[in-house]
């Protein structure tokens, strides 16, 4: 019997504009209400995800920059993993490289990130690895940015660290994403849910593929695994 949820935030909560699915949060906070442990991961900084949280209903605990940053509940500080030395020095050898070629690269929120580095999908991706082939980051593509990371930090490490915190394993969640950056958490949890605008290689990955796309999608996921909760029906409404 899965006992929690862990979901990413842009493309599955939110839609193109990064607009949240109202329907999306009725159903995480009637979750937290039948006592299903809610987790947040995402690739946005940890004082978004704090804000999030706070809004939403959940306890706090949440994974922020694909992983590099865990926060345990709102009354312990955030856990940083990986070495972000290593980002800004991969970071600077892309910009030298762009900056040749007349291009400027546009950061987002450099000064609140404490893990990863993360810049606008202005460049192509593909090029962004060959350029930095061989250097000790990884380069994660969220569709929403671009993401330098150290290698073995990731959303599936951070899922570890949670749920041996809240006395669980991985298999008992539900694990919903859109991008290639979810699949790590996807494969450990007791299922993986994607919904209809992920990309191919996370369909395949997962064990259940929602027809619906962003928040819908989520919450035909939700519905599909947890089918016996109180919620009546409507459109996308799951039976939360």
């Amino acid at each position: 019997m899965l006992k929690g949820i862990v979901t990413d935030i842009d493309g599955t909560l939110t839609d193109p504009e990064r607009r949240i699915d109202t329907l999306a949060v009725e159903v995480i906070r009637d979750l937290i209400a039948e006592g299903v442990e809610v987790v947040f991961a995402s690739g946005n900084t940890s004082c978004f995800m704090d804000a999030l949280s706070k809004m939403v209903g959940t306890r706090g605990i949440f994974i922020a920059e694909n992983g590099g940053v865990v926060r345990l509940g709102y009354e312990r500080d955030p856990l940083v993993f990986g070495d972000q030395g290593e980002c800004h020095r991969a970071l600077a050898i892309l910009e030298e490289y762009y900056l040749a070629r007349g291009i400027r690269l546009e950061h987002f929120s450099p000064a609140n990130r404490f893990a990863d580095v993360a810049f606008a999908k202005t460049v192509p991706v593909d090029e962004v690895r060959e350029v930095l082939a061989g250097e000790p980051v990884q380069v994660l593509d969220t569709g929403f940015a671009i993401h330098l990371q150290s290698h073995g930090v990731s959303k599936g490490t951070a899922f570890a660290t949670i749920a041996a915190h809240l006395g669980l394993i991985t298999k008992d969640f539900l694990a919903i994403g859109d991008a290639e950056n979810d699949i790590p958490m996807m494969v450990l949890a007791g299922a993986g849910a994607t919904v209809a605008n992920a990309e191919m290689k996370v369909k395949l990955a997962a064990t259940y593929v929602s027809k619906e796309s962003y928040g819908g999608g989520f919450t035909d996921a939700v519905a599909h695994y947890f089918p016996t909760s109180s919620r009546g029906t409507g459109r996308r409404r799951c039976s939360l």
